[in-house]
């Protein structure tokens, strides 16, 4: 955004009424180095009035956003790292998705927040069943790699946002923060089935969850029946329905085609 300097301005308009003056027959120096020196004090007042105004906007929009983050990211989180595995191992990437402060516990704690403050309104409902099935397969990887997995620790912990439309636009980022963890998760471990399971849960927040909240945000904060039906709302199991141990899950050719395709379409 251009702005124009107020200094500028007042000096640009004495110049002009002083020359006026000469023009006009004041010749008198004296009255016209008078003249110059009250404008040129006027000229610094104007200047600090336009920069106190500048600066108060600018801390009155720090102070929204400070408060937006302090009723979504509450100070007084639990630290996630107790208990964690070694740091550099694949379970520790494992459990920062898990337990980190953008992985899959705080989400579902963030959605059933909302649920618990408004109701059973869409696309939280939803995509909180899929936040459940997300923690579910990150905790069979840990428990593979032999790491006990505590409950969730953020539950009862994130308050919902004041009203739903904030609460999709907060829940939007928290997606893309998601993602955001993914990419640097994936990078970090060459565990094969862990990067499966990653991807698939990256690909659930980019390509369902976020668009949800995104037309969620601009629909006053839900999505009725209609607008449900037409998204897509992965929930993804680790390997397409493979088990911790890399089997796949027993009970029957049915409820084996079940877990084969448990990214599906509610």
């Amino acid at each position: 955004m251009r702005r124009i300097s107020a200094q500028k301005t007042v000096t640009v308009l004495a110049g002009t009424a002083i020359a006026a003056l000469t023009l006009a027959g004041c010749q008198d120096p004296t009255s016209i180095d008078s003249m110059s020196d009250e404008l040129d004090t006027t000229a610094s007042e104007s200047t600090e009035l336009a920069d106190g105004s500048v600066q108060a906007a600018l801390d009155q929009a720090d102070a929204e956003i400070d408060g937006l983050a302090e009723a979504t990211l509450p100070t007084g989180l639990p630290d996630w790292t107790i208990g964690a595995p070694n740091e550099g191992t694949d379970a520790f990437v494992a459990w920062e998705a898990l337990m980190g402060p953008e992985g899959e516990y705080a989400a579902l704690a963030s959605y059933q927040a909302v649920l618990d403050e408004y109701g059973q309104v869409e696309p939280y409902a939803t995509v909180k069943v899929a936040e459940a099935m997300h923690a579910s397969a990150l905790t069979r990887q840990l428990e593979r790699m032999g790491v006990e997995v505590p409950d969730n620790p953020y539950l009862g912990l994130i308050a919902a946002p004041a009203d739903l439309t904030t609460a999709a636009a907060a829940w939007a980022e928290g997606e893309v923060a998601n993602v955001e963890l993914y990419d640097r998760l994936i990078a970090q471990t060459d565990d094969e089935m862990l990067i499966r399971v990653f991807e698939n849960l990256r690909r659930a927040s980019a390509e369902s969850h976020l668009p949800a909240f995104e037309l969620a945000a601009e629909n006053g904060g839900t999505l009725d029946p209609d607008q449900m039906s037409g998204m897509q709302m992965m929930h993804s199991d680790d390997e397409h329905g493979m088990s911790g141990n890399g089997s796949m899950r027993s009970g029957g050719g049915q409820q084996q085609h079940r877990g084969q395709h448990q990214e599906s379409q509610l």
